[in-house]
C-alpha cells in the first residue's frame, strides 16, 4: 500500500514543482517603445507609442508606458504612466526631450524595457499632402501640406507613380516641395500618383490617397494580337476569329473599336466594325478577348486593326490554314501546375527561312473553355502561361509556326494535367469477334475526355491468370487487342482498366466463350443434307414446270421440257433450229427430245380442181397465196403462239398422235367428190385445205 502511494505522489510532485519554477522565473522584458506625434489637420495632441508586449501564456502580465523629462532642468514636465500607450498634450511641449520606457510586471516580479530619448519636434508626423491640381498635356501634379499651420517649414517630399498596365511603383525623392512632372509619358495612359512630405525635421507623413490622371492621347501603334479559336473535335472544323485588347502602351488613348476585314475563297470581302462603345451581334467581348460570332468557314484570310479618336493601327493579317492541315512532327514538353504552365520544344532541324514566330495555345478539354495563346519570337523555344488551371482536367496544348506571309502551320499537340487523378472506368468494352483459340477485344479511348489524368497504359486480365499491359499510342481513339492461345469451348472472364500516374481506375468485366473446335468429318453430314435438299428442290421445280406446260409459270425454262406439238404452219421447228444457238439450255433440248431433227419444207403444189377453177382454167392463186403465207410465217417470232392466241377454228383440232411418213403409206389423194380430198394423215392434220386457203 505504501508503495502504491509513493508511486502516485512522485509524479504529482514533479508537475507541481515544474509549475512553480516556471511561475517564479524571470519575466522577458518588452521591446523599447516607438513613438511619434500624429497630427490631424491642425492639431497635434498626443504622443503615441507602440511596443512588443511579449506576453506569457500562463500568467497574465501588466504593461505601463512611463516617461520623465530627459533633463532635470525641465521642471515643467512631470512623470507618469499610461496603460494605453498615449502621452497627452499637457505632459509634453513642442520643443523638449523625453525619456520613455515600458514597465512590465506580474505577481512574481517586474521588468522594464530599454529607455528611449527623443525631441518631441522630431517625432511629429504631419498628415499626408493633398493634390491640388494636375496637367494632362505634360503630365504634372501639384500638392499642399499643413506645415505652415504647425509653424514648421516644409520639408522634403517623395513621389511615386505607376501606370494601370504596370503595377510596379516608380520612386522619385530628389528634394521635391510641391510639384512633379513625368518626363516622356506614354500617350493616352492612366497614371497613378502618391506623395508624402515632412515638416522641417519631423517624420514623413503617410502616403497620400492615389491621384489618377490620363496623359494626352495620340494615334495607336503596333499590331493587334489576332488568332483563331478552332474546335478540339477532329470531326468538325469550326473556327472563329479572336483577338486580344490592344495594350495600353500601344493604344495611346481610348480604343473606340476594331475594324475586321474577312476575305472569302470566292473573292468577296466582308467588313465588320466591332465597336467598343456600342454592343453588336457580330462580335462578343469578355473584358480580355474579342470574338466574331460568325464562323470562318470558306474564309481564306482576315485582317484586324484598332482605332481611337486620332487614328488607327496597321492591319494585322492572318492566313487561315486549309482544313485538315495538322501535324505532330514536333515534340513538346509540358510542365503544368495549378498556377502556371511551361511549354518547351526544340528548334526544328530544318527550320524555314521565312519563320516569323511561334504560337502556343492551350484549351480546356473537352469543353473548350479557358482558351489562351502566346506568340513568341522564332528564336525562342519556351512559353510560360500564368493562371489558375483546374485539377483533374485535361488541357490540349498546341504549337504553331507562323511564316513571314502570316501563314499558319500546326507543328504538334499534347495533353497536360495540372493535378492528375485515377481514371474512371472505360466507356465501352466488348468482345468484337472470336474463334476457337482467339478473341479480339475492343474498347474506346478519347485523348481529350474526363480521364482525370494522362493514361499511361491499359491493363487487361484474363481469368485472374494473365495480365497484359497495353501501351497508349498518342492520337489514336479506338483500341483493340487480340487474345491468343485460348482453349476451344471454354468460358473466359476478361477485364480492362486504365492506369495514370495517380494509379489504376475501375475495371470493366466481360464474359465470353470460345467456339468448340470442329472436324471435317463432322461437317460431311451437313454437306450431304444440303446437297439432297438442293437436288429435291430442282426436281420439284422441273416437274412443276413440265406439268404446267408452256405457260407463264415457267417462262424462262427451255421449250424442250414442255410437251411438244408440231407447228400447224410447219415452220416452228425450222425457226427453233434456226435460233437454236441462242436458245438457253439448248444442249438439254437436243439430248431429251430431238437428238437429230430433220426439217422438211412443205410446198403447196398447184392442183387442178373444179372447185378452184370454175371456168376450167388453171389459176396461180393457190401458189401465190401459199408463198406469201410462208414468207409471213418466217418473219414471226412465234407463229404457233400467235395462232393459238387468236380464236381460230384450226386451233381446236386434235393433236397429232402419230407421225406417218409419206413413203410408208400411200393414199389416193383424189376422190370423185369435190367436197372431200384424199390426203395423208400429216397433211390432213396440219396442212390447210384448199377451202381454207381461199377463205383466207
Amino acid at each position: 500500500m505504501a508503495t502504491l502511494m509513493t508511486g502516485w505522489l512522485i509524479p504529482m510532485l514533479v508537475v507541481t514543482l515544474s509549475h512553480c519554477c516556471a511561475a517564479t522565473g524571470p519575466l522577458s522584458p518588452p521591446s523599447h517603445p516607438k513613438c511619434h506625434i500624429p497630427c490631424d489637420e491642425k492639431v497635434c495632441s498626443v504622443i503615441q507609442c507602440t511596443w512588443d508586449p511579449r506576453p506569457d501564456p500562463k500568467i497574465p502580465i501588466k504593461y505601463h508606458l512611463q516617461w520623465e523629462p530627459a533633463n532635470s532642468e525641465d521642471g515643467h514636465m512631470t512623470s507618469g504612466n499610461s496603460s494605453d500607450g498615449f502621452i497627452h498634450r499637457e505632459h509634453f511641449s513642442n520643443h523638449g526631450e523625453l525619456r520613455v520606457w515600458v514597465q512590465a510586471w506580474n505577481q512574481h516580479g517586474s521588468v522594464k524595457s530599454q529607455d528611449v530619448v527623443f525631441n518631441t519636434e522630431y517625432i511629429i508626423r504631419p498628415p499626408p499632402p493633398t493634390f491640388s491640381s494636375s496637367h494632362q498635356d505634360h503630365l504634372e501634379v501639384h500638392w499642399s501640406t499643413i506645415c505652415d499651420e504647425l509653424q514648421l517649414s516644409v520639408g522634403a517630399c517623395e513621389v511615386r507613380y505607376r501606370t494601370e498596365e504596370h503595377q510596379d511603383w516608380v520612386w522619385y525623392e530628389d528634394k521635391l516641395c510641391d510639384t512633379y512632372a513625368v518626363s516622356d509619358p506614354q500617350p493616352g495612359t492612366v497614371y497613378e500618383f502618391q506623395v508624402r512630405c515632412a515638416c522641417g525635421s519631423s517624420l514623413k507623413s503617410n502616403w497620400s490617397v492615389i491621384h489618377r490622371i490620363r496623359s494626352a492621347e495620340s494615334a495607336p501603334v503596333g499590331e493587334v494580337d489576332v488568332w483563331r479559336d478552332c474546335s478540339i473535335h477532329p470531326s468538325r472544323y469550326d473556327c472563329f476569329l479572336t483577338w486580344k485588347n490592344l495594350s495600353i502602351s500601344q493604344a495611346r488613348g481610348l480604343i473606340l473599336g476594331y475594324e475586321v476585314s474577312v476575305f472569302y475563297n470566292n473573292g468577296t470581302v466582308q467588313v465588320v466594325n466591332a465597336s467598343a462603345v456600342e454592343l453588336s451581334t457580330l462580335s462578343v467581348y469578355d473584358e480580355m478577348m474579342w470574338r466574331l460570332t460568325s464562323s470562318l468557314k470558306d474564309v481564306s484570310s482576315v485582317s484586324v486593326s484598332a482605332y481611337n479618336a486620332l487614328g488607327s493601327t496597321d492591319a494585322t493579317h492572318l492566313v487561315l490554314p486549309t482544313p485538315g492541315e495538322e501535324g505532330n512532327d514536333q515534340t513538346i514538353d509540358l510542365e503544368m501546375q495549378e498556377e502556371n504552365l511551361t511549354v518547351s520544344w526544340k528548334s526544328p532541324s530544318h527550320s524555314p527561312d521565312n519563320l516569323k514566330q511561334y504560337v502556343v495555345q492551350y484549351k480546356e478539354c473537352p469543353s473548350g473553355q479557358g482558351f489562351d495563346w502566346i506568340k513568341v519570337d522564332s528564336s525562342q523555344t519556351t512559353a510560360l502561361f500564368e493562371g489558375a488551371f483546374k485539377k483533374h482536367t485535361s488541357y490540349q496544348v498546341s504549337l504553331f509556326a507562323v511564316s513571314n506571309n502570316n501563314e499558319v502551320h500546326q507543328l504538334s499537340t499534347a495533353i497536360g494535367y495540372s493535378v492528375q487523378g485515377a481514371p474512371p472506368r472505360v466507356l465501352s468494352f466488348q468482345v468484337f469477334s472470336y474463334t476457337d483459340t482467339e478473341a479480339i477485344l475492343f474498347w474506346e479511348h478519347f485523348p481529350c475526355s474526363g480521364h482525370k489524368g494522362m493514361i499511361l497504359y491499359y491493363q487487361i486480365g484474363v481469368n485472374s491468370q494473365k495480365v497484359y499491359n497495353i501501351s497508349v499510342s498518342p492520337g489514336h481513339g479506338n483500341k483493340t487487342f487480340k487474345l491468343q492461345d485460348l482453349n476451344p469451348g471454354q468460358d473466359y472472364k476478361v477485364w480492362i482498366r486504365a492506369v495514370t500516374a495517380a494509379g489504376p481506375g475501375d475495371t470493366f468485366t466481360k464474359m465470353f466463350k470460345t467456339l468448340r473446335q470442329k472436324k471435317i468429318a463432322d461437317l460431311v453430314p451437313v454437306f450431304v443434307v444440303i446437297g439432297l435438299l438442293a437436288l429435291l428442290i430442282s426436281l420439284a421445280f422441273i416437274l412443276l414446270c413440265v406439268g404446267q406446260g408452256e405457260s407463264k409459270v415457267c417462262p424462262l425454262m427451255p421449250q424442250c421440257i414442255y410437251e411438244k406439238v408440231p407447228d400447224p404452219s410447219n415452220s416452228h421447228i425450222f425457226k427453233q433450229m434456226k435460233h437454236q444457238i441462242n436458245e438457253p439450255l439448248s444442249w438439254i433440248c437436243n439430248s431429251i427430245n430431238e437428238p437429230n431433227p430433220k426439217i422438211s419444207l412443205l410446198e403447196v403444189v398447184e392442183m387442178k380442181s373444179r372447185a378452184f377453177e370454175p371456168d376450167g382454167l388453171t389459176s396461180p392463186f393457190v401458189k401465190d397465196e401459199c408463198s406469201r403465207t410462208n414468207s409471213q410465217e418466217d418473219q414471226r417470232e412465234d407463229p404457233a403462239s400467235e395462232e393459238c392466241d387468236r380464236t381460230d377454228h384450226r386451233c381446236g383440232r386434235k393433236e397429232y398422235s402419230k407421225m406417218v411418213d409419206s413413203d410408208e403409206e400411200k393414199v389416193d389423194c383424189w376422190s370423185s367428190s369435190e367436197e372431200e380430198q384424199c390426203t395423208s394423215g400429216y397433211e390432213k392434220h396440219f396442212m390447210p385445205s384448199s377451202l381454207e386457203i381461199l377463205a383466207d
